[in-house]
């Protein structure tokens, strides 16, 4: 059974959320819940006054006058009125510290979640991920909104509660504490066992989320294979982990409220009883009929906070295990960047040397610092050269081994191999997804380490086979690779990508808007776009991972078009299945295992009548 790792250190963080951003308002809220439980113990101590100094002696007058009770009734009443006023500015202002808690903390789980490696993605399914905002976050609001105020308000209410009973009568208030032991021991079995399965409770539901989103993702290859069955199977099997942490956790909440409650109704008797053998006997002092009447009062005031308290110990538990959870997102490492050479815009001054310029139309160079304090530019031409690299994503496990390749500047490099050669992780590593293990890569003769990753990926495009296109126009879309660009600019790039006739014939043209990944667009249409998309960023290096592998034989004509044009004049690394992207390259790398064990032009590699070889013919047959 998993614990909480630290629940202290929870409760202090989400208090800082808490506290920390709202100050004042918090004042304000804790002064409102002083003020309304100070009403509730004054009215039961009222109550005594009332039957005490009212309502008995008028009973004993023949012609009674009831100015003063109903004086004492308005004062009564006044009072009340200034507890619901109390507790309706509380309640306010803990609705809006607790929306705008949940928005700080949305916010900072956001802002962090871009600073992840791509490696936490590939560990994480995205339901878990959205789990975090939704079932986590939705606890902390309970938790916010009710849970802090009536726990804030109980204890204040208990406190003062306690101070009343022992100024109205010590021998009774004796009895409570008793019984109140009773309750606490009762509330920290119960509650402390309930605790422990909330958390696998929340544990359990994002994997349930993580689950049905990815059902959902593939209902399309659910069907076509016929595994609707083997899908409910192990849904049921999710799902019966769900309601197994489920019940344990609310079967020992469930208990806690029924328990307290049966015990306050125990001290209720006891207390009536016991008053009145001391009110008879006279052992207690002065006990009135007024007194036991307000103690009994006290007492049901009493039960209430704590069975306020106890019904919160769930909700608390719940909500505990989300935030520990949600940190756990925020405390996960950020993607690690030593790097310090910048891109920047430079032109050649009049001694022919280079040197920055605000001129959008320059070109761009990497920007080191020197020793003495100057800095030194090298122009950006999409140079690369991997150099002995070795790479794994365990360190069990190496993907890459020896990896030497060189592409100059506007050479095409192809990679083709089986499935799982480590062809696109070779791409992935120049863009610094993930680190190297050994060896190193350069970029116009700079380690890649030592460059800034947010330049060195603006410095390269990337075309995948999996495209992803965001809600909004064609326009947003094509102007996402690049958001200064100007509308004129997006459509030279989207001519550029061929994407320009079909956008035009849409009803709405670059105006279209897209939702849903652009569903309502063909794969070879999608695709366009992510070529215009990276073709407006106007990037040096270009990676085209397997970007026509889905697409039918005349769509790629028109795609491969576009990636033509987009590919001319820069470094391009190509991972492809179809002979039209690889025949035309400078040099073909054919990976195996994480190996290179071949490479030349198409030319070479076929009179070598090596692995390409096989491979080419083969699949030259099949087409």
């Amino acid at each position: 059974m998993k614990k909480a790792k630290n629940t202290l250190r929870v409760w202090k963080r989400l208090l800082g959320y808490i506290i920390g951003h709202h100050k004042g308002l918090f004042t304000i809220v804790m002064i409102c819940i002083l003020a309304s439980a100070c009403v509730t113990v004054i009215g039961s101590l009222f109550l005594e006054m009332l039957i005490d100094d009212f309502i008995t002696p008028l009973l004993q007058q023949q012609s009674p006058s009831f100015d003063g009770l109903l004086s004492a009734i308005c004062i009564m009443g006044a009072i009340y009125l200034a507890g619901v006023l109390a507790s309706f500015v509380y309640t306010r202002l803990m609705a809006k510290i607790s929306q705008s808690t949940l928005k700080k903390i949305r916010d900072d789980m956001f802002i962090h979640m871009q600073k992840l490696p791509i490696g936490y993605f590939d560990t994480h399914t995205h339901g878990d991920v959205m789990s975090h905002y939704t079932n986590d976050t939705d606890t902390l609001r309970q938790f916010i909104g009710q849970s802090i105020p009536q726990l804030i308000s109980a204890i204040i209410t208990i406190i003062a509660i306690f101070v009343a009973m022992f100024i109205s009568n010590v021998p009774l208030t004796i009895l409570v504490l008793i019984i109140s032991a009773g309750m606490v021991v009762a509330t920290k079995l119960v509650g402390g066992a309930s605790s422990k399965y909330f958390i696998e409770q929340q544990e359990s539901l994002g994997k349930m989320t993580g689950y049905i989103e990815e059902m959902v993702n593939g209902q399309k290859v659910i069907k076509v294979f016929c595994h609707e069955d083997e899908t409910k199977e192990q849904f049921d099997k999710n799902n019966e982990e769900l309601c197994h942490d489920a019940t344990n956790a609310n079967r020992f909440a469930n208990i806690l409220m029924p328990v307290v409650m049966q015990l306050g109704n125990l001290q209720y008797v006891l207390i009536a009883f016991i008053g009145g053998l001391l009110a008879l006997s006279g052992i207690g002092g002065s006990i009135t009929v007024g007194v036991i009447i307000a103690f009994l009062n006290l007492s049901k005031t009493f039960n209430t906070p704590v069975a306020q308290i106890s019904e919160q110990i769930s909700m608390i538990a719940m909500a505990l295990a989300g935030a520990e959870r949600i940190f756990d997102l925020i405390d996960e490492k950020p993607e690690q960047d030593g790097g310090t050479v910048t891109l920047a815009r430079v032109k050649y001054n009049h001694e022919d040397k280079l040197e920055e310029s605000n001129d959008m139309a320059s070109n761009w160079a990497w920007k080191q610092s020197q020793p003495d304090g100057s800095f030194a530019y090298t122009p950006l031409k999409g140079d690369i050269l991997f150099q002995n690299v070795d790479f794994g994503y365990t360190k069990k496990k190496m993907v890459l081994h020896n990896i030497n390749l060189h592409a100059s500047p506007g050479q095409k490099i192809a990679f083709v191999g089986a499935t799982g050669a480590g062809k696109t992780t070779i791409t992935n590593l120049i863009n610094r997804f993930y680190d190297l293990n050994n060896g190193e890569i350069l970029y116009d003769g700079i380690a890649i380490q030592n460059i800034r990753k947010p330049d060195l990926r603006r410095s390269l495009g990337v075309v995948l086979q999996d495209v992803n296109l965001f809600t909004g126009t064609i326009m947003d879309n094509i102007r996402y690779g690049r958001l200064d660009a100007t509308d004129e600019e997006c459509i030279a790039a989207a001519k550029l990508a061929n994407a320009h006739h079909f956008i035009n014939s849409l009803p709405d043209g670059y105006q279209t808007m897209l939702t849903q990944n652009a569903s309502s667009l063909s794969q070879g249409q999608r695709q366009l776009i992510s070529i215009a998309r990276a073709a407006v960023a106007d990037p040096p290096v270009m990676v085209l991972d397997e970007a026509t592998s889905s697409i039918d034989t005349r769509t790629e004509k028109l795609v491969q078009q576009g990636m033509d044009n987009l590919m001319l004049g820069r470094t391009v690394f190509v991972i492809a299945h179809r002979l039209s992207t690889i025949r035309n390259s400078d040099a073909i790398m054919v990976l195996d295992q994480g190996r290179i064990i071949e490479r030349g032009t198409h030319e070479e590699l076929i009179q070598k009548h090596g692995v390409y070889y096989s491979l080419y013919t083969g699949a030259f047959e099949l087409e």
